[in-house]
């Protein structure tokens, strides 16, 4: 069996979880309602506060489904109870994030502006302190949404492996370069 999709999903107290006939699973809690739609092969069951997912056979296509849709549900369980939160940091001079809404306004070194418009679900903060890096602080119940709307952001400027100027991840390590040498005479 696989290690992950054996695990149950632990159900918190404020969170119902309900399961259609065509294999929707439907997850509501205090931070909203998320759903995804599960292969028709998959089994869900409930039972005394946790969700349990079963293939049906050992065939390779159900062992890959298997832990792909524990780990999504459980996303959605841990994402309508914490939520989750992704902070980008802009290093370089004269890079600048300023919000206005769900509007994303960023400088970047460009001769042009990038006004990035975020999606309803996803709250977005910046922060720009005197002496550190101006921050770009995303917040939303769905991990898949804020994950693939930070990577947007981050390849507007990735990080450059001589000085580590673009957007990086709070806590990122990159791998820097040494620059050239001075030539001998």
């Amino acid at each position: 069996m696989s290690r992950i999709g054996k695990a149950p999903i632990a159900i918190t107290a404020g969170v119902t979880i309900t399961v259609s006939a065509d294999n929707v699973v439907t997850v509501k809690g205090p931070k909203g309602e998320l759903q995804q739609a599960v292969d028709r092969d998959i089994i869900i069951e409930q039972e005394e506060g946790q969700l349990l997912v079963k293939r049906p056979s050992d065939q390779k296509r159900h062992k890959a489904l298997h832990g792909l849709y524990r780990s999504l549900i459980n996303n959605m369980v841990v994402g309508v109870t914490e939520g989750y939160t992704i902070r980008q940091e802009l290093v370089g001079v004269g890079y600048r994030a300023t919000n206005t809404g769900n509007t994303l306004d960023l400088v970047l070194g460009y001769s042009h502006h990038y006004v990035f418009e975020l999606p309803q679900e996803i709250k977005v903060t910046t922060t720009a302190d005197k002496g550190k890096n101006p921050t770009i602080i995303l917040e939303s119940n769905d991990k898949q949404l804020i994950g693939q709307v930070a990577a947007k952001i981050r390849s507007l400027r990735t990080p450059e492996p001589y000085k580590g100027k673009g957007i990086k991840f709070v806590g990122e390590v990159l791998r820097r370069k040494a620059g050239k040498s001075a030539s001998k005479k």
